[in-house]
């Protein structure tokens, strides 16, 4: 993939791409501000928009209501850290550094990543939430990768818990004093989603580009007292959580249920100040999900996560990959559209570029998908569509850091038709999502040659991963 040329393409000047040229002519006079909001473990149904009746998300509602709902979008992985490797890089799961999910495995020094293309736009850079690329004392850290700021959690697991003595004030420790020993008095959410805001104000004048990678709804199931007490009298409750590595929740759905709309709360916050700092038109803001919803004590099958989707989490049927998906600009992207474009994680770098107007790194695997957005064919500059998507959870040693041989959970997207290794080594089902959105019938022994197509493809889309080794950490399980 060329990683080396990636990397060396960060240092040459600017070059503006001729699409975004051509976009810059259409009256584009300023490059926007770009946010990605982006939830982890939500599924494609716990939003309103998308057809949530009990979870209240009425900023997120809003925020879909004054753009673009997508409703084949993707993540990029179905678990959190290949899923955000995908995003940052623009390289689809075969061809990411990040295959695995321990914790702390990073991403190398010569990734090249989305905020590393937009700083050398004149960008200021931030990330406030779950890194999940590179642990403490790796070359993954996102201070390393273009971010200007950061503040949050660097280590998976520790992002697993919502009052944690301390977060990540770029490479310093921030200590959350009221936390210690047990104590609950600092919910890192809430300081995370101050800190967001804390940088539009900060960057108000010159462009930026925020990345929100919130840790909710993400198990631990807790949250202050006033989001619980805003479901308990409405949700028949199940049976308390067992403390295990997490804090007991004795209302889990009431939590679940808190969560999201705790969230959505903040998304209203940062909608709300773009309005009041006159910033609301230059700015794009996406909001989606690092990957679908998983299944604990039967808590998402109560809300219907997702949806009519099958599967969940650690799957590659569409309920562990399709995810929300919604982008806004005022007076740009269209209001009360909904789109069927099938687009993932890998789309973000690229879509990114042209929209700060310059040239994306050599090698991508994604494209751009602003024709889209903008609704038009601008100059000639008609939106492409992919012919095949592609995502890989490969069996990871812990041990060693490798990867048994063979080929790997696998999916594959083309056109309409949708392509499971269900798990390693195992062979492909194939489905039409057209006629059965919800995978229920495989017939790969009716269309033969349509799956020795993504067979033959398959042959090329991957190459083998490097060594991840899990650095040492005090997050350990």
């Amino acid at each position: 993939m060329g990683k080396v040329n990636r990397r060396e393409f960060l240092k040459q000047p600017v070059i503006c791409a001729s699409s975004a040229g051509a976009i810059l002519a259409q009256g584009l006079r300023k490059r926007p501000n770009i946010i990605w909001i982006m939830a982890d473990d939500l599924g494609y149904a716990d939003l309103g928009c998308y057809g949530q009746k009990t979870i209240q998300t009425p900023n997120i509602d809003r925020l879909a209501a004054e753009g673009m709902r997508f409703t084949n979008a993707y993540a990029g992985c179905t678990v959190c850290a290949p899923s955000r490797n995908v995003l940052m890089t623009g390289l689809h799961g075969g061809h990411t550094t990040v295959r695995s999910n321990p914790g702390g495995v990073g991403i190398r020094e010569s990734d090249v990543t989305v905020a590393q293309v937009l700083k050398s736009a004149g960008y200021k850079t931030g990330c406030f939430g779950k890194w999940g690329l590179g642990d403490i004392g790796t070359a993954g850290v996102p201070w390393k990768h273009g971010f200007d700021q950061f503040f949050g959690y660097l280590h998976q697991i520790h992002a697993h818990f919502y009052y944690p003595p301390y977060l990540w004030d770029n490479d310093r420790k921030f200590p959350l004093a009221g936390n210690r020993d047990g104590k609950r008095a600092t919910y890192s959410h809430d300081i995370i989603a101050s800190r967001s805001l804390d940088f539009i104000r900060t960057h108000k004048e010159g462009r930026f580009f925020l990345y929100v990678p919130f840790t909710i709804p993400h198990m631990e199931y807790l949250v202050p007292p006033d989001s619980v007490d805003q479901y308990r009298s409405k949700l028949p409750e199940v049976a308390p959580i067992p403390p295990g590595h997490y804090a007991a929740q004795p209302y889990p759905r009431a939590a679940y249920a808190g969560m999201v709309t705790r969230m959505d709360r903040d998304v209203g916050k940062i909608m709300a100040l773009l309005k009041e700092l006159d910033l609301d038109k230059n700015t794009v803001v996406f909001f989606t999900s690092d990957n679908g919803p998983i299944f604990p004590q039967g808590q998402t099958d109560f809300f219907k996560s997702a949806g009519p989707l099958r599967g969940h989490k650690q799957q590659m049927y569409e309920g562990g990959i399709r995810v929300p998906m919604i982008a806004r600009w005022p007076g740009r992207i269209r209001s009360e559209t909904v789109s069927d474009l099938p687009w993932y994680f890998a789309d973000l770098l690229p879509t990114a570029a042209e929209l700060a107007g310059v040239k994306p790194p050599p090698g991508l695997d994604g494209m751009s998908v602003v024709p889209t957005l903008l609704g038009a064919k601008v100059a000639g500059h008609r939106q492409t569509k992919h012919e095949f998507m592609y995502w890989e959870l490969p069996p990871y040693d812990n041990k060693t850091g490798g990867f048994r041989a063979g080929a790997p959970m696998q999916a594959v997207r083309m056109g309409d038709w949708k392509a499971v290794r269900p798990k390693a080594d195992a062979p492909l089902e194939l489905y039409n999502l057209k006629q059965d959105p919800g995978e229920t019938t495989d017939v790969a022994a009716r269309n033969p040659k349509i799956r020795e197509r993504i067979e033959e493809y398959l042959k090329t889309a991957r190459v083998e991963p490097p060594l991840q080794p899990e650095p040492k950490s005090e997050w350990h399980f």
